[in-house]
């Protein structure tokens, strides 16, 4: 197989036993101001075997030491009660989402050799979004000493012919199931066949098309690298795995670290034309301040803004006002970059004051009506864009775009050895 997309070793749990439903829960990085949703996920899972358990949701980072080693202890409890290893297996899977609309995808492991999260990378591999370095140290508090990986982390591939992931869906039915359940909390459901020898070598094939030089040139133009992965969901934690690998390189040296199994990162690679993937935009709400000074900050950037981009808006809402700002002459070329560098140029200024970035117009509205908080809604980008303008511009601004509402991000279902 390609060195950057491989089987693995996938441990699941006997879900004759365990129940997949609570099992299951979805990614870390969601719901980061509802501490009320992880409450009801805890009220389920009560004492079931759990994905909650192998991991730390991000609405508890401040509790990071006190949570991590029984995240630790439970990795290894379960890898002796409760996980199945399917040796060199590569999952093909189907997400029901809350929409009722089908999106496919593969799981197995990426070659942390070909990636770099780095501005400016030309790797096969590479973060969509600027990386923040500052979130990288409490995850990699988690997976410094982690027995196991759980992945959140979706890649994306720009498929337009369906070559790769979509022949698997024809003969699904004969392909041996590995699980199929509904998901909690409206997320769905999920189903996932084990890929057999054939369709092994047909993802290879087609993998391998999608970045000849032909290809490249016909789809981007002259002069770009080629890039066969673009992280769409998890560019933190796979920049986390990253960071791992390279101190284990440190520590062991680089010869000896090719045969570790921290080498290698577990996630699930989904095209960027299957029909179910939508972007939405990923808005934010400020905190910690008076959204009247806020806004009229806002109104004062705004007209010092001389650039060539397109005019753009956006709309605000606090517990007292809401409107519309107008940006005539922005320089860049996304709104959610125009309001992201006044966001990070105002905290900068106010340290009391925060920001988090949320999935879902109807999570604003309740977070921005909050005392000394202010929202802000926007249109979001194309998915056709993204390939390009990752290759022509880089990294995009932080916390772009998201793929999909919360409710429809990944699940922890399959867990791996990286030690």
């Amino acid at each position: 197989m390609s060195a950057y997309f491989l089987p693995a070793d996938i441990l699941l749990p006997d879900f004759d036993k365990v129940d997949g439903k609570t099992w299951s829960v979805v990614a870390c990085d969601q719901y980061t101001s509802e501490p009320e949703y992880w409450e009801s996920v805890e009220a389920q899972v009560g004492d079931k075997p759990s994905t909650l358990r192998l991991i730390l949701p991000e609405v508890y980072l401040e509790d990071t030491d006190g949570r991590v080693p029984g995240i630790h202890t439970n990795m290894e409890e379960y890898l002796k009660s409760v996980l199945v290893r399917h040796q060199s297996k590569m999952i093909y899977l189907e997400r029901t989402q809350s929409n009722g609309l089908v999106r496919r995808g593969l799981v197995g492991v990426i070659d942390l050799e070909h990636y770099d999260y780095n501005k400016g990378s030309q790797s096969l591999i590479r973060a969509t979004e600027g990386t923040v370095l500052e979130r990288i140290p409490p995850r990699l508090k988690v997976r410094r000493d982690a027995t196991l990986e759980l992945p959140h982390v979706m890649l994306l591939i720009d498929d337009p012919a369906r070559t790769v992931i979509e022949p698997l869906a024809a003969r699904a039915e004969t392909l041996p199931l590995a699980y199929s359940f509904e998901l909690m909390e409206k997320g769905g459901k999920v189903e996932g066949r084990f890929v057999d020898s054939v369709g092994l070598g047909r993802v290879e094939a087609a993998l391998n098309r999608l970045i000849t030089p032909e290809q490249i040139k016909a789809r981007y133009g002259e002069g770009v690298a080629p890039l066969l992965f673009a992280v769409g969901d998890g560019n933190h934690s796979l920049a986390t795995a990253k960071a791992a690998y390279e101190e284990i390189k440190a520590k062991n040296g680089a010869a000896a670290a090719l045969y570790h199994p921290a080498r290698y990162a577990l996630v699930e690679v989904v095209n960027l034309h299957d029909p179910a993937l939508h972007f939405e935009p990923i808005y934010r709400v400020m905190f910690n301040v008076d959204p009247n000074d806020v806004l009229s900050a806002l109104e004062q950037y705004s007209f010092e803004l001389h650039g060539n981009a397109a005019p753009q808006q956006a709309r605000f809402l606090s517990a007292e006002r809401r409107g519309t700002i107008h940006f005539g002459t922005p320089t860049e070329q996304l709104v959610v970059g125009t309001l992201q560098t006044f966001i990070d140029r105002y905290l900068a200024s106010h340290p009391e004051a925060s920001v988090d970035y949320i999935h879902g117009t109807k999570s604003v509205e309740a977070l921005a009506t909050k005392e000394r908080a202010v929202g802000f809604l926007f249109s979001g980008m194309e998915k056709g864009q993204l390939f390009g303008a990752v290759m022509r511009d880089g990294a995009l601004p932080r916390k772009t775009f998201s793929m999909g509402a919360a409710a429809d991000k990944r699940y922890y279902t399959e867990c791996r050895r990286i030690k």
